[in-house]
């Protein structure tokens, strides 16, 4: 089914639509596709068409608040074991093939203040960030049901680039005033920017992509959320707020317990992928945010490379009275993983869609959501 932008908004904010929401957050892992294709997949499956997902039409609305560097990227060597290249950030970044789909920078623009000024012009406003013909465009479609959504860069993740994590988190000590500055420069453009976007129309749904958490918890606590990164969210998010945003959502892998309090005082009002793995337990934070607090994952997708049994223990308490009603997107905790198989996918469809009284699959446009 695909829900129009008044029934994503309806149940995201916990009214009770009379149906439930069930999809797939990201797909799957690279490599998962040739193990199922030996086990016999439709390109139906393989594009996961087949599965009947839930879904609903988005559209970004284009405006930049994040880095506009100038800088070109490159391939500098590529060989069968890596590929070495420079980013638009300028960093030199290493991929290694066999073994990640994403590189990593071996070095970083900032290290201290007077480096931060040299570059802080990536982030400042100007008026080419935002394209008012496209907003008028999405504003016919938001009419016809499309949600819109924006995004703003991560108040832990965008110094992460700029810095490193190691650097990043003795900043937050020794050089506490660099991390506010680059900051304020930040949320002091995303304001422009959505001030020039709230003339035309609603932003529903703002985003940030953090990833700031392992298994053994944030790389930033309680006291540095609240001390530089609350302070930014809720610049912005008071006003968008306060223009009619109904969603703020975060994108964290790994463990965040430590730091859900303080992000849902800077706004966030949806939290995912929510990794069982990781220690997350969707269930437990229902029960301890109530409707503070929608979610969208949680389901162990490491569940699915073990017995039907366990798929079923897990759906079952996962889709229990306490996640319905509102407020849950139910969907894996990130991608497919390799190893499943695809009889235990199909599995975990057909039972999950039972326990949500969703009937049988029926082909349609798949739209994953991201936001």
């Amino acid at each position: 089914m695909i829900w129009s932008r008044e029934e994503y908004l309806a149940h995201m904010t916990f009214e009770d639509t009379g149906r439930e929401l069930f999809c797939e957050l990201f797909g799957l892992l690279i490599g998962l596709d040739g193990e199922w294709k030996q086990q016999g997949a439709a390109a139906e499956e393989l594009d996961l068409s087949a599965f009947g997902w839930d879904g609903v039409k988005m559209a970004p609305v284009g405006c930049k608040t994040g880095a506009i560097t100038g800088i070109s990227s490159r391939i500098l060597e590529d060989t069968p074991e890596y590929t070495l290249s420079v980013d638009a950030m300028g960093r030199t970044q290493k991929l290694c093939k066999q073994s990640a789909t994403i590189p990593l920078p071996q070095d970083y623009p900032v290290k201290d203040f007077d480096d931060w000024l040299k570059i802080k012009h990536w982030y400042e406003f100007r008026e080419d960030r935002v394209d008012t013909e496209r907003l008028k465009q999405l504003k016919k479609l938001q009419e016809q049901g499309v949600l819109i959504t924006a995004s703003i860069p991560g108040g832990f993740d965008e110094p992460r680039q700029l810095m490193g994590e190691e650097e990043l988190c003795c900043a937050y000590y020794e050089q506490p005033e660099l991390i506010h500055d680059i900051l304020d420069t930040i949320s002091n453009t995303a304001l422009k920017v959505f001030e020039r976007v709230s003339d035309i129309l609603v932003i529903d749904n703002l985003g940030v992509h953090e990833d700031m958490a392992g298994k053994s918890g944030p790389l930033a606590g309680p006291r540095q959320v609240r001390e530089f990164i609350r302070p930014y969210y809720r610049r912005v998010w008071d006003e968008l707020s306060r223009q009619g945003t109904k969603l703020f959502s975060q994108d964290s892998d790994g463990n965040m317990e430590a730091v859900i309090e303080e992000f849902l005082e800077a706004g966030i009002n949806v939290m995912y992928p929510f990794e069982p793995a990781a220690g997350m337990d969707m269930v437990k934070a229902r029960q301890t945010y109530g409707k503070r607090l929608a979610i969208k994952g949680g389901i162990d997708k490491h569940s699915l490379r073990q017995s039907k049994d366990e798929i079923k223990r897990e759906l079952e308490y996962k889709m229990g009275p306490v996640m319905r009603g509102g407020g849950t997107v139910f969907a894996l905790d990130h991608r497919i993983p390799n190893g499943t198989p695809l009889e235990h996918y199909r599995f975990y469809v057909e039972y999950g869609r039972k326990l949500l009284g969703l009937g049988p699959a029926s082909r349609e446009e798949f739209i994953r959501m991201a936001f």
